[in-house]
């Protein structure tokens, strides 16, 4: 992890919160490591969570029917983009990794990190039609997810009441952080912190330590390539990977299940 660059994107509005104690602990151990660490504390910046014309400065090139992704494609390709993504925009271009640090919010992220993510994966800078997935523009960057969840563990699994927390995962991870190219390390999940113990949460605390130790080595997830899907006939897997799997026991990913019983853990444990 020597002489890396690590961007911390976190949101929880409390100094006191755990939430708060694991992004000062990924700070602290990484930057003992040698890393240049920055962090976007976007409740501090106050950071603005609408996608909307006021991301462009200047003239819209069609404010009768403006499309905000279109239009902020072109202003980043003049330089027109407001100052606080253009901002965000220079963190990320510098990051080696970026490390997503927040409380799942009704089995997502906060508003106030959806706006960083509507707002900062601007198109042409962090995706086009032609880079993403396995071919995105990021695909040299590593990402993750580090979270606190409101719920016990046992309550997200495939027969609790929230259901599989790698279905809950798989908009996140492949629909953002993959779509966009990033190399996705496993997510770093806090079972219900507020329901244990003092010397629990410490515990935890110290196994996240642990493991950012040796977090630059770490097996990624796997998804499916994009050059496993067919552009000419509506991105379907190809139909000789559809044969070669069709006795599998279960389906490639969690999104590309092919009508199996999803991959035990695809989401949440690398390497399975």
């Amino acid at each position: 992890m020597v002489n890396k660059n690590v961007l911390i994107v976190y949101a929880h509005q409390s100094a006191g919160s755990f939430n708060a104690a694991a992004k000062d602990a990924t700070v602290e151990v990484l930057t003992a490591q040698g890393c240049k660490v920055e962090v976007s504390d976007l409740y501090s910046m106050k950071f603005t969570a609408v996608a909307t014309a006021e991301d462009i400065t200047g003239e819209v090139k069609d404010s009768t029917h403006f499309r905000y992704a279109e239009e902020t494609k072109l202003a980043w390709q003049e330089g027109r983009l407001s100052n606080d993504i253009m901002a965000e925009h220079r963190k990320l271009t510098k990051a080696d990794i970026i490390i997503f640090q927040f409380p799942m919010y009704w089995f997502s992220v906060p508003a106030i990190m959806k706006g960083w993510i509507d707002r900062v994966l601007t198109l042409g800078y962090a995706f086009t039609s032609e880079k993403r997935y396995s071919q995105g523009i990021f695909k040299d960057k590593k990402a993750m997810l580090s979270f606190t969840t409101g719920s016990k563990e046992s309550m997200f699994s495939s027969n609790g009441i929230n259901g599989d927390m790698n279905v809950t995962l798989w908009p996140l991870q492949n629909g953002i952080l993959h779509y966009c190219g990033f190399q996705v390390l496993a997510p770093q999940i806090f079972w219900a912190p507020s329901c244990i113990t003092s010397e629990a949460r410490t515990t935890m605390l110290e196994l996240w330590r642990t493991r950012l130790q040796g977090l630059q080595g770490e097996t990624l997830l796997t998804f499916v390539p994009s050059d496993s899907f067919d552009r000419e006939h509506g991105f379907q897997l190809k139909p000789e990977l559809q044969k070669k799997h069709a006795l599998q026991e279960f389906g490639l990913t969690v999104g590309t299940h092919l009508g199996k019983p999803l991959p035990p853990n695809n989401q949440i444990k690398a390497g399975v």
